[in-house]
């Protein structure tokens, strides 16, 4: 044997053995990684529900918004004073001709302070509504950072597959130099492409951290713990229809039932500034200490005379008219931007359901059947390994555009399920009971 050829030998075997680690070590990594606990989806939605800041500030503002109808509904405090008429230069208070103690109160006009109330509980209401949109929020959130994590944990599942599919080409190549059959640059491409693909596994891995940082931060969860391999979503099924989904959306969404609270606060409100032409009162009695006169007690009623500002108390019911009509606009506009909402994610869902069904159905199928025909004709001398590199990527490409087409399916499914306002079930069933409910 020729200098030459023993070191391509040796060459050959010393990359085999350093590709052979590699794969051990990546394949021990996976192994350990599939025997660990699962992630699963109800149990971070259970733990955003409990620790969410975000969650948790919306809360804090329902209760104080829950506090003010019965505040502004109280009279005003009474007023208890003291007056001294006539008191000498001395200042002796029991040498002055009157004291007065007065106990005062004013009374609005009847229906002014439960106007107020009304008002302020329609400000609670909507308070409480975006405690539910904050809920949604957050759950739709976490839904898909879930899923950004879990596409991560199969590409790199998928990466390494083809990994190893290129390490097994890798060897035949060297095999086939060996023996002449090809010449040396068909083995340094196959070590090219091993590199390609040892490289994404690489940064996949990396960007586990990325998704995991977005998670913890809607789960207000500190530390750098890693998390488990989330679990495989169900098979992607859109049992809804456009037209169900709109209509529980409209009858669903916390964001609306915000806006009908906002416009009865501004209904309540026209009411109230139309009482405000009325007059309010205010009584007062009296104790009267003389020092040189009769003691004895004393009453007073006074009322306010709204119709010396009546221009005042007009624009004031012109300025609520208008902020009525404000909030019905706004009602309307609300519902145009839900269903464009629901329709936007009902498509999403669609195409990213087509798709999966499609490279499920057809493409993988195709793909892996070129693989296995390519490989063989590449060992039979009958195609080049640039012919069977293609249909590793190939295969590769559809593996990776399935899983982000099933990943994709649960954003958008997510995002469909927060544009509707409430859960969606998978079940054709269920999904029909309860959109007759809602119609």
């Amino acid at each position: 044997m020729s200098d030459s050829a023993l070191t391509t030998n040796v060459t050959s075997a010393l990359r085999r053995l350093r590709a052979g680690i590699v794969v051990a070590t990546i394949l021990v990594a996976s192994d350990a990684r599939a025997q660990a606990a699962r992630l699963h989806l109800a149990d971070l939605i259970a733990e955003a529900r409990q620790h969410n800041a975000e969650m948790a500030a919306a809360q804090a503002r329902a209760r104080a918004a829950a506090t003010v109808p019965r505040r502004v509904g109280a009279l005003d405090d009474p007023v208890l004073s003291y007056e001294a008429w006539n008191a000498p230069e001395s200042l002796r208070l029991d040498r002055a001709d009157n004291n007065i103690f007065r106990l005062s109160q004013k009374i609005p006009f009847p229906g002014k302070r439960a106007l107020a109330e009304e008002v302020a509980t329609r400000d609670a209401a909507m308070a409480a509504t975006e405690v539910r949109g904050t809920e949604l929020d957050v759950v739709a959130g976490i839904t898909k950072a879930y899923y950004d994590l879990w596409q991560v944990h199969r590409l790199i599942a998928v990466y390494t597959r083809e990994k190893d599919l290129v390490q097994r080409v890798a060897g035949i190549a060297e095999q086939k130099y060996a023996t002449s059959e090809v010449s040396q640059s068909d083995v340094v491409r196959a070590h090219v492409e091993l590199t390609h693909l040892i490289n994404r596994v690489h940064t996949e891995t990396l960007a586990i951290g990325s998704a995991e940082a977005e998670l913890r931060e809607m789960l207000s969860r500190p530390g750098s713990d890693a998390f488990d391999i989330p679990d495989d979503p169900p098979r992607p099924r859109l049992p809804v229809t456009l037209e169900d989904a709109t209509t529980v959306a409209l009858g669903e969404r916390p964001e609306l039932a915000a806006r009908r609270a906002a416009v009865s606060r501004e209904e309540a409100s026209v009411r109230l500034s139309e009482r405000a032409r009325l007059p309010d009162f205010e009584v007062a009695v009296a104790r009267f200490e003389n020092a040189q006169g009769r003691d004895g007690f004393g009453a007073m009623a006074s009322v306010t005379l709204p119709i010396a500002q009546r221009r005042k108390y007009d624009l004031g019911v012109s300025e609520a008219n208008a902020r009525l009509a404000a909030e019905q606009a706004e009602l309307r506009r609300a519902e145009d931007r839900i269903r464009r909402e629901v329709a936007q994610a009902f498509v999403r869902a669609e195409t990213a359901l087509a798709q999966y069904e499609l490279f499920t159905t057809t493409h993988i199928p195709q793909a892996e059947q070129a693989l296995s025909v390519t490989e063989g004709a590449y060992q039979a001398g009958t195609v080049d390994l640039l012919s069977l590199l293609d249909s590793l990527r190939q295969i590769e490409g559809v593996h990776t555009e399935h899983i982000m087409a099933q990943a994709d399916f649960e954003k958008a499914y997510a995002d469909l399920e927060r544009a509707v306002g409430r859960e969606l079930p998978r079940a054709g069933e269920a999904l029909a009971v309860r959109a007759e409910r809602h119609e």
